[in-house]
């Protein structure tokens, strides 16, 4: 079993308003960066996120940038039920269209025993410009994903046919406007994942030279 990492020491009362944070020095934290890897949706297995692992899972998933402080998003959970039955219906709904690759794409969504729907929610009208408001979402679930993988879990961040189709949107409740910013995929590896190819760093940074 993968070793998981221990959440009982840590300290998970709210912070008051305006309290002074200072930076906190960590070589584990970077080299957890460098070496950060999406594990494929069907290796995920059980167990997954405990309630009290899943507490802080969110906790440091709304720890991102949101300019305006508006928080233009929302995280819905799934229980091993209700997440059975959300495939059911997308299995209903993509063979009503003869879609087999809809149809088949939904083992992503069946395998990981947690997922957590992010949800782009902006807020509109406002000052903030919508795609400040959507990075503010994609942030979150990039902190999901960095944090399950320091507490020892895998995870996987997913959009596929069900976050952009319109029928789909309407069966997980979305709201007008509303958008998937991802579906989260939980759980234990069963499997190591291998590092993929990795843009090279010489053709993406370069100097302003004014």
């Amino acid at each position: 079993m993968t070793e998981k990492a221990d959440i009982r020491q840590l300290d998970l009362a709210p912070i008051p308003f305006g309290t002074p944070l200072p930076a906190k020095i960590s070589a584990q934290t970077l080299e957890l960066l460098l070496t950060r890897r999406s594990a494929p949706a069907p290796t995920l297995g059980l167990p997954a996120p405990t309630e009290d692992e899943m507490e802080v899972l969110l906790k440091i998933g709304f720890r991102v940038p949101d300019h305006g402080k508006i928080g233009p998003w929302r995280i819905v959970r799934f229980t091993p039920q209700s997440k059975a039955r959300l495939v059911d219906r997308l299995r209903a709904l993509a063979e009503a269209r003869g879609d087999k690759a809809q149809a088949g794409a939904l083992l992503k969504l069946s395998t990981p025993p947690e997922a957590l729907l992010v949800i782009y929610s902006p807020v509109q009208p406002h000052k903030i410009p919508l795609w400040e408001q959507m990075g503010s979402a994609f942030a979150i679930c990039q902190n999901l994903l960095i944090a399950a993988g320091a507490m020892g879990y895998g995870a996987n961040w997913i959009t596929d046919w069900y976050a952009y189709d319109a029928e789909a949107k309407a069966l997980l409740g979305l709201k007008d406007g509303e958008e998937v910013a991802g579906f989260i995929y939980l759980g234990t590896p069963t499997e190591a994942p291998l590092e993929r190819d990795r843009p090279d760093y010489a053709e993406r940074v370069s100097y302003w030279e004014g």
